[in-house]
This record gives C-alpha cells, sequence and structure tokens, in this order.
C-alpha cells in the first residue's frame, strides 16, 4: 500500500513540474528541432514517458533534474531519428529560425556539439545554475564550466568574424 501512495505522490510532483515548466521544455526542444510541431510533440512524448515512469523516481527533490533528462533524451532521440530518415533536424525547419532574437547567435550555436550547445542554453536562456546543469548531464561541475568556457569562447569567435 505505501508503494502505490508513493507512485501517487511522485505522480502528483511530476505534473506540477511538467504544468509549471512546460514553456522552458517547449522552448528548449525548438531550439532543437526548429519547428513547432516536433517541438511540442517532444514534450508530448516526454510527459507521457515521465508519468508512466514516475514511480521510478526515487528521490523527490531531483524530480525537477529526472525530468529535464526525460526532455533532453527526447530532444537527442527525436534529432538522431532526423537524421537516419536522411534530415538534418538542425537545418531543416527554417520557420522556427526566431527562437533567438539573433540569427547570427542561433547558426552559432548551431555549430557547436549538441551537448555543449545545451549547456550554453540551460545556463543562459533556461538560467540554471552550473551545480544543476551537471547533475543533470552526470557530470562534474568542473567539466561543466570548462565546456561552457570552451563553447563561450567559440561563440564569440563565430560572432566576431
Amino acid at each position: 500500500m505505501k508503494r502505490r501512495s508513493k507512485a501517487a505522490a511522485n505522480e502528483e510532483i511530476i505534473e506540477a513540474l511538467l504544468l509549471a515548466n512546460y514553456n522552458q521544455y517547449y522552448r528548449l526542444a525548438l531550439s532543437y528541432v526548429r519547428s513547432e510541431d516536433d517541438a511540442a510533440d517532444i514534450v508530448q512524448n516526454s510527459a507521457y514517458k515521465a508519468i508512466k515512469n514516475s514511480a521510478g523516481l526515487k528521490q523527490r527533490e531531483f524530480a525537477a533534474t529526472w525530468l529535464y533528462r526525460i526532455v533532453l533524451n527526447e530532444i537527442f532521440t527525436f534529432c538522431g531519428q532526423k537524421k537516419t530518415e536522411g534530415l538534418d533536424a538542425v537545418q531543416k525547419e527554417p520557420e522556427a529560425m526566431d527562437v533567438y532574437e539573433n540569427i547570427d547567435l542561433q547558426r552559432a550555436l548551431d555549430a557547436l556539439p549538441a551537448e555543449d550547445k545545451m549547456i550554453v542554453e540551460l545556463k543562459y536562456f533556461e538560467e540554471m545554475k552550473l551545480e544543476e546543469i551537471a547533475s543533470l548531464m552526470q557530470e562534474n561541475v568542473n567539466t561543466i564550466k570548462s565546456r561552457l568556457y570552451r563553447s563561450m569562447k567559440k561563440l564569440r569567435l563565430k560572432l566576431d568574424a
């Protein structure tokens, strides 16, 4: 009986996080796939998986990180599927090019490796702390810092060119 109530509590936490952070998940997905419909599908699939697997959440204090990880996995799965279908998910959907105000910034971000791009976006667009990003990516904080600084240097070089 206790296990069922824990699962129900986990499901409530996940649902609350999904409702509170839907726009963040959507923006993150949109920045990768450039299609409003595909971004909505990614968030919807993520929500389904998170609610379905909410009983597997072991520590409720990490629910937000757990949920972000599901969204990111869905994004990377989607992008991988598009590439195997012969579509480059980063290049093919021009209708969402205004995700960021600056098209040059968007192109410079797109030139970064996917995980480096994710670090920059989570830090500066989603305003996550480095510790949160490290936890989300299951990396050391110093590794995240190094990758962030290298990525920022690459962005500056691209934007100055």
